[in-house]
């Protein structure tokens, strides 16, 4: 039986009308904030929160300028996120100016969830809307730490949403779910197909970190697919790009404050094999190295900055292009399907796995391809999440350890991937972090060199 639409109910709001504003605030967490940020951009991009520096495998102390490893996300601090509860079931976004919905009613299907904007009136308001995929990126918190996809247990965890303002849930294994199956709806369709041609819109799963397609369309044997729904209003100019080419090789995004490198590691030919491919730590030292443009200080990007280049509106079967817009210069390459496709690029951004920090996030301009089983027993190479999907690699490694990749849906494992560099925005150097948790020390050798 399908489920009712009651994600915006009256017993709803008023059972959150009397909800406490309680704010718990860990070591790591940024001081919570009751005033509005001043915006100097209408699409201000909010730190990511990440306050912790790894290697390879494990939190280090807090490399400084010029040692191996500096340049990842927690060492630059962005626009810290800042929200306020209204104590009507809303919270307001106080860097972005939009507010949310507080508390998400139960899963529906995503035309339940496009229709029921119109019909919600939480904290007395009429404009909802279902968010776009960029507006609801800008609420992922990577203190959380990804999970184990067969986890039968909630206890423990830490999601990528915080959870001092937003109610969230895991997955109920008792209703047949698996801990991961907390995917949410946006509005933002994929322009092409993934699987076997199915209909896509794209989400965010605040359980494991990650943006992916999702299907919209009925399964005859499974029915169709439930989503979480966070509803928004506000601030209607949110993730629209407003890029200009500077003339000297770099693009500036008016919208956001920060400048691009307009090619990326592959046109210039970074790396031993000089085809702009790197593992992690070569990614941050080949960026902070860079010199272009008359500039020294690029860096490479956290997963929310490099997210919002991203153009949904174009892929490589659709637009015969990368999901970027036609101002930036993208390396073609061949993907293990023997196909013409474009590449992943690597962020700073640590993606914490199973108490260890030895993957990092990037983001898919071109296909996000994975394995999947066919009906005759054999694996199949298929878009599984769509151009445009964040997943994350091990930051180091042999590719060909991964011949069927990882994860539920064969994420292809590249390791080796490209760069487009970044620098400006309202972003400072953070030299120190919260103190190092004792078990995660290197045991030995020189803080921040991978062992």
């Amino acid at each position: 039986m399908k489920p009712t639409l009651s994600i915006c109910s009256t017993p709803v709001f008023f059972a959150l009308l009397l909800t406490p504003n309680v704010v718990v605030v860990a070591a790591d967490s940024p001081a919570p904030q009751s005033h509005v940020v001043a915006r100097s951009h209408p699409y201000p991009i909010v730190d990511t929160a990440q306050r912790r520096c790894y290697d390879n495998s494990r939190e280090i102390v807090f490399p400084k300028p010029g040692e191996p490893l500096f340049g990842q996300d927690a060492n630059y601090d962005g626009d810290q996120p800042a929200y306020r509860d209204n104590g009507d079931g809303t919270i307001s976004d106080l860097v972005t100016g939009l507010m949310w919905q507080k508390t998400p009613g139960q899963k529906v299907t995503f035309k339940q969830a496009i229709e029921g904007a119109a019909v919600c009136r939480i904290g007395g308001y009429d404009d909802w809307r279902l968010p776009s995929i960029k507006e609801l990126y800008s609420l992922i918190d990577f203190r959380g730490e990804d999970i184990d996809p067969q986890a039968r247990s909630a206890a423990g965890l830490r999601p990528f949403i915080d959870t001092h303002y937003f109610d969230f849930h895991y997955g109920d294994p008792s209703k047949g779910e698996r801990i991961i199956d907390s995917q949410c709806a946006t509005s933002t369709r994929y322009v092409s197909t993934t699987m076997h041609g199915s209909p896509t819109m794209f989400g965010v799963n605040f359980a494991d970190g990650r943006i992916k397609g999702y299907p919209i369309g009925s399964n005859p044997r499974r029915g169709e697919k439930t989503y979480v729904v966070f509803y928004v209003r506000g601030n209607p100019d949110y993730g629209t790009n407003n890029f200009q080419d500077n003339g000297d090789g770099t693009v500036t995004d008016q919208a956001t404050g920060l400048t691009w490198l307009q090619a990326d590691s592959g046109t210039l030919k970074a790396g031993d094999h000089r085809n702009g491919k790197l593992n992690w730590q070569q990614a941050l030292a080949w960026a902070e190295g860079l010199e272009f443009a008359g500039h020294s200080d690029w860096r490479l990007p956290n997963a929310k900055e490099l997210q919002s280049i991203v153009d949904y509106t174009r892929s490589p079967d659709t637009t015969q292009s990368a999901a970027i817009a036609e101002i930036f210069a993208c390396t073609p390459q061949r993907n293990p399907a023997g196909k013409s496709d474009f590449g992943s690029y690597w962020t700073g951004t640590t993606h914490k796995r199973l108490g260890r920090g030895d993957t990092a996030v990037y983001v898919s301009f071109g296909r996000s391809q994975g394995w999947m089983r066919d009906p005759r027993g054999g694996m199949s190479l298929l878009d599984v999440h769509g151009a445009g999907a964040q997943r994350s690699d091990p930051k180091a490694g042999d590719p060909s350890q991964f011949p069927h990749g990882r994860g539920p849906q064969g994420d292809v494992i590249g390791i080796y991937n490209l760069v487009r560099p970044v620098r400006g925005g309202e972003v400072t150097v953070r030299e120190n972090g919260p103190p190092v948790e004792p078990h995660t020390l290197p045991p030995r050798g020189r803080p921040g060199r991978p062992q």
